[in-house]
């Protein structure tokens, strides 16, 4: 802006000032939807992260039972299907193992749980004079809520299975220990635990036994184990690829 001829410098500010004003209102209807645009792009992240937040379920089974193989026994699983498992002497430390669940075998466990009302207020004990069986624990967590039931023996059809459900995927993690080992301290001792594997297979008691490939194809791979273990590994592996 050019200053006309007897406007002092205090009249040439004003003026600038005011036009400095009429062209920000003009503008602000422009800014309105980009300033809108930035603060979505800022709250859709945050409204996510809350969702996601969101409380995870998680169920356990425990067994404790003197004398067995193992003395104390643990799963815990997330709705998700991530999951831990322990198996262990009493008088050893606490070493869990973590492993994924199938979507459907985790699906089916918190079926269970739920139609036994996720142990809230439940007696599973059958209060019949029984073996010790070993004491067995239900647990079911959800945001600060927490339900168990304990017992020997039930003869609730639903405890049942879940019972039967836990421990062929601790069959199928206690196989894999022994895989573990043996691959590295004991390799003679492979074609007997894959035969093993193969019974429980024909006896269908294994849920999930796909966790065991990668320790079944090491073995299928490596010439330095005997060529029986490497065929029995082979067979296995082929067996749960055609199970799929």
């Amino acid at each position: 802006m050019k200053r006309s001829a007897g406007t002092s410098p205090q009249q040439s500010m004003e003026i600038l000032r005011q036009e400095f004003s009429i062209k920000r209102r003009a503008s602000l209807p422009f800014l309105l939807p980009a300033v809108a645009a930035a603060v979505g792009c800022l709250v859709s992240p945050l409204l996510l992260s809350a969702q996601s937040a969101s409380p995870v379920a998680r169920l356990s089974y425990t067994k404790v039972l003197k004398g067995s193989v193992p003395e104390y026994l643990a799963i815990t699983v997330d709705a998700s299907g991530e999951a831990a498992y322990e198996g262990r002497k009493l008088d050893e430390p606490p070493s869990p193992r973590p492993l994924k669940l199938s979507p459907e075998t985790a699906r089916r466990l918190f079926q269970l749980a739920e139609t036994l009302g996720n142990f809230q207020a439940i007696d599973l004990e059958s209060h019949r004079k029984v073996a010790n069986l070993g004491l067995k624990t239900f647990t079911f967590e959800r945001d600060g809520e927490k339900h168990q039931a304990e017992f020997n023996y039930t003869q609730r059809r639903e405890a049942q299975e879940l019972v039967d459900l836990f421990e062929k995927i601790a069959s199928v993690e206690q196989h894999i220990v022994v895989l573990e080992y043996a691959v590295k301290y004991d390799p003679l001792s492979l074609p007997r635990e894959l035969m093993l594997i193969r019974i429980d297979l024909d006896k269908r008691a294994l849920v999930d036994p796909e966790l065991m490939v990668p320790v079944l194809e090491k073995i299928a791979r490596n010439p330095r184990f005997l060529h029986l273990a490497q065929t029995r590994a082979q067979n296995i592996l082929e067996r749960l690829q055609n199970n799929k």
